[in-house]
């Protein structure tokens, strides 16, 4: 497999899974979205905007805008579950778009990251991968969080294997996305 393919579909794969989430979060009654849960950042709203904020600072690097550290400090957070969605949506369509038309020498590029004291450069399919482990990492936090409410957590592992076509149609269908086009050919079952 080669490395590109497996970072468009990662990045087809984190907006699926914001996108399943995004639909439970919608289901959340009065007041769940702010409301105190365990973790790191102890709330939905609170991870989700930690989330998108990070995504915005590395997909604003890797897009080489030099102004990550003012944005992370302009970020404004989401008010509710339907603006996060909504914001994570345009987000993950910005990555998806980035990494189709990603090649070789972009994905060995360096990219710039300021941190306010200094700029770490990393290259962009390392930046790539730390910034789908830590959409995983919070994700899952929030999936935990969901566990306390009423409302199911929905499955988000279904979108990495081209076998799993039949879990993930109608995210994919209602996304536009073609399943040919993202995951390639399954392997044929030897039955």
């Amino acid at each position: 497999m080669e490395l590109l393919h497996l970072l468009r579909i990662q990045a087809h794969a984190n907006a699926l899974a914001n996108r399943r989430l995004g639909l439970a979060l919608l289901q959340l009654g009065p007041g769940e979205w702010q409301a105190p849960r365990s973790g790191f950042f102890p709330s939905l709203a609170l991870t989700l905007n930690h989330l998108l904020a990070v995504d915005g600072y590395y997909i604003g690097a890797l897009h080489g805008e030099p102004d990550g550290v003012e944005r992370w400090h302009a970020f404004s957070p989401c008010a509710d579950a339907a603006d996060w969605a909504r914001r994570q949506h345009a987000s993950d369509h910005r990555l998806v778009a980035f990494c189709g038309a990603l090649d070789v020498a972009g994905a060995d590029a360096v990219v710039a990251m300021p941190r306010g004291d200094h700029v770490q450069h990393d290259r962009a399919g390392h930046v790539l991968a730390h910034l789908f482990n830590h959409q995983t990492h919070h994700r899952g936090q929030a999936h935990a969080m969901l566990s306390a409410t009423a409302v199911k957590p929905p499955q988000l592992d279904e979108f990495m294997m081209p076998s799993e076509a039949h879990l993930r149609r109608d995210d994919m269908r209602a996304l536009g996305w073609d399943e040919q086009a993202v995951y390639g050919t399954p392997i044929a079952s030897a039955t």
